[in-house]
């Protein structure tokens, strides 16, 4: 599981049939059935459009919302929020983590990690952010059963706000969480190699932090996230540590 993730990350258009071709070129004797099997317990889907509706977790046909951020230039913080699930390995085994971030400073206003990818933990780190942060014009998600649920998009229309979906298949729609999860799984969590859950968590915790806080990002002309989303500009490069951080 720890190959495909990483071999995800760089080719995210891999379904099963290359997968299973290239966990077999390094030597592992796996067929397509376990890999399809492992995928799906990961959460991964090739990037391939696809017209159909997103089956809900009770096998009905969910609600798809229009993408409405194409070809829409984002030019401030709270226009745009996104959020999805990725897969996080550990020593003893795995769990889920979501984020909620603002795409205009790269900014991560909250965290979850569940040993399920039900949608309960997305709708916790969702209302979180909501109530800690001014609220954004869109929320952008994925056709995923967690974020098409009735209860995550009641949650978000209640707060006034417009919901936006990929279309299927596409992580090129939420593309600033698609680098999030690279920035995190190679510069903390394959690193790391965290043993449990309590350690992982305790990783993430200092990681976000110094993602905010302290890492200066090139596409924010080597700002960090936290200086664009309060606008810190002024600060001369002062730290912004007296900020409160989302309590994950």
């Amino acid at each position: 599981m720890r190959l495909i993730d990483e071999q995800y990350l760089d080719k995210p258009f891999y379904g099963s049939p290359r997968m299973t071709a290239y966990l077999r070129r390094l030597g592992y004797r796996v067929n397509k059935k376990r890999v399809e099997r492992l995928m799906r317990l990961m959460g991964l889907r090739a990037v391939q459009p696809s017209r159909r509706s997103a089956p809900g977790p009770d096998g009905q046909d969910h609600k798809i919302y229009p993408y409405l951020l194409r070809d829409v230039e984002v030019t401030h913080v709270n226009q745009v929020w996104s959020t999805d699930i990725t897969y996080v390995p550990m020593q003893g085994g795995f769990l889920y983590l979501m984020a909620v971030i603002d795409w205009y400073s790269r900014f991560v206003l909250s965290w979850e990690l569940s040993n399920s990818i039900e949608r309960h933990f997305c709708l916790e780190g969702t209302r979180r952010a909501l109530a800690q942060y001014p609220k954004p014009s869109i929320f952008n998600t994925d056709q995923g059963s967690q974020f098409t649920s009735n209860d995550f998009t009641c949650l978000i229309e209640s707060n006034g706000v417009a919901m936006s979906m990929d279309g299927k298949g596409r992580a090129i729609d939420n593309v600033f969480v698609e680098r999030l999860w690279r920035s995190v799984k190679y510069e903390d969590v394959y690193l790391r190699e965290y043993p449990d859950g309590t350690s992982l968590y305790r990783g993430l915790d200092r990681y976000f932090k110094f993602y905010n806080f302290e890492r200066p990002h090139k596409s924010l002309g080597y700002s960090t996230p936290a200086e664009i989303y309060f606008n810190l500009s002024d600060m001369g490069g002062a730290s912004p540590s007296h900020i409160g951080t989302p309590s994950p």
